[in-house]
């Protein structure tokens, strides 16, 4: 079976054409500068092939094209025709409170996702314009909407409600969504697999240049580090993660900014980017300069370290205590120095880990001494196997 996975951003369209049952990949690629002029780079990994092409995408029309192009191209391709495809599955950001679980994209699921674009701004539009595309390219195709936010939708109301007026909430949906949700899905599926039970009590830490904490139980979600939107929770790459809403007020007032120019600050110049004092928001470039002596740097990764510490220990707290603890992404698979800091502040919870073991980078392995009271796992995320599991699922019923 081949499934057809998309993530369309407003300028971007990944893409990877994999079989679900096997988690096997045929193709992947990436269309960029889709508005402007253009770029396709594809890559068919058994086949050794990496092609760059530059051609004209006005819309994700012509974007998702060129790729179905490729993708049959006789000598960079990997199918005979596009009857191949079976379905298409869609990463889709938010899907508010009305969707708990992937569905079949039909003329309602694509209003719902317009009804939440107050709740997505960026990314809703740009998920409506790929599936819209692929409609209009593939007419017929079965095609699935995988939310980011549908995981988290099993959060009480202690958990996902704000404490402010309840019209807020009933009028305008104002509540906690939380996001990387099919990542904490997925890695929670696997740890169940993992532990052999599923009657655990597991945070997932989803750290990269986007970070998110989740603490499951019985592989329910109970309640997650990012908010109404990805702004709330750690400090990250370029987002500040939690502060008081009056150091918002402040700024805005002393340097005359708007609201929405105080956002795109907090998203996009703050963490451990401004941290750094600007010196870089990628965590392998601050623990080079950490090593150098950069006392910016070394605040930095320390503030990181002790915000992810305090979430895991307050949602150990939140589930009663604490039987599995899962890193993952890119800094959560591939930063043994990161990991180990943060669990040595855990130490008092019994978490312990194999100085040998945590050295592993982007493999699945079980990182924690024999004799911790925890497990403590890295299991590399796969957000487009999920996306294309689900959509085989629903397509095969």
């Amino acid at each position: 079976m081949n499934i057809l996975v998309i993530n369309a951003g407003s300028s971007s369209l990944k893409y990877q054409l994999m079989d679900p049952h096997t988690g096997e990949v045929a193709a992947k690629g990436l269309c960029e500068r889709i508005g402007l002029d253009g770029r396709l780079t594809h890559k068919a990994p058994a086949r050794g092939i990496k092609v760059e092409r530059e051609i004209p995408m006005p819309t994700h029309a012509e974007a998702i094209s060129a790729v179905l192009e490729i993708l049959v191209d006789p000598e960079n391709g990997v199918i005979a025709s596009t009857d191949e495809i079976d379905a298409v599955g869609h990463r889709v950001l938010h899907g508010g409170d009305k969707f708990i679980q992937s569905c079949i994209i039909d003329e309602a699921c694509k209003q719902a996702i317009r009804d939440c674009i107050p709740l997505g701004p960026l990314h809703n539009p740009a998920n409506l314009m790929g599936i819209e595309a692929c409609e209009k390219v593939m007419p017929g195709k079965p095609q699935v909407a995988v939310f980011d936010t549908a995981f988290h939708m099993t959060m009480p109301p202690k958990a996902y409600r704000y404490a402010i007026p309840t019209k807020y909430y009933e009028e305008d949906h104002l509540r906690r969504y939380g996001f990387h949700g099919t990542s904490h899905r997925y890695v929670t599926r696997r740890a169940i697999e993992l532990m052999g039970r599923s009657d655990i009590r597991l945070v997932n830490c989803h750290l990269g240049n986007g970070s998110s904490l989740s603490a499951v139980k019985d592989g329910k979600c109970q309640d997650t580090s990012m908010g109404l939107s990805p702004l709330a929770g750690v400090p990250m790459g370029t987002r500040s993660g939690d502060i008081d809403p009056c150091v918002a007020q402040f700024i805005m007032n002393k340097y005359g900014m708007t609201a929405d120019e105080c956002l795109n600050m907090l998203n996009k110049k703050s963490g451990v980017l401004a941290l750094s004092n600007g010196l870089s928001s990628d965590f392998r470039d601050l623990e080079a300069g950490a090593e150098s002596g950069n006392e910016a740097c070394c605040l930095a990764l320390d503030k990181f370290d002790y915000e992810v510490s305090k979430y895991v220990g307050a949602y150990a707290a939140a589930l009663g205590g604490l039987d599995c603890l899962v890193f993952t992404a890119g800094v959560g698979e591939n930063g043994p120095n990161t990991r180990a800091a943060i669990c040595r502040n855990l130490g008092f919870m019994g978490v312990k880990l194999d100085p040998e073991r945590n050295q592993v980078r982007g493999k699945e392995a079980l990182i924690s001494a024999d004799d911790s009271q925890v497990k403590v796992w890295v299991i590399p995320t796969n957000e487009e196997l999920m996306i294309a599991q689900d959509t085989a699922e629903l397509v095969e019923k």
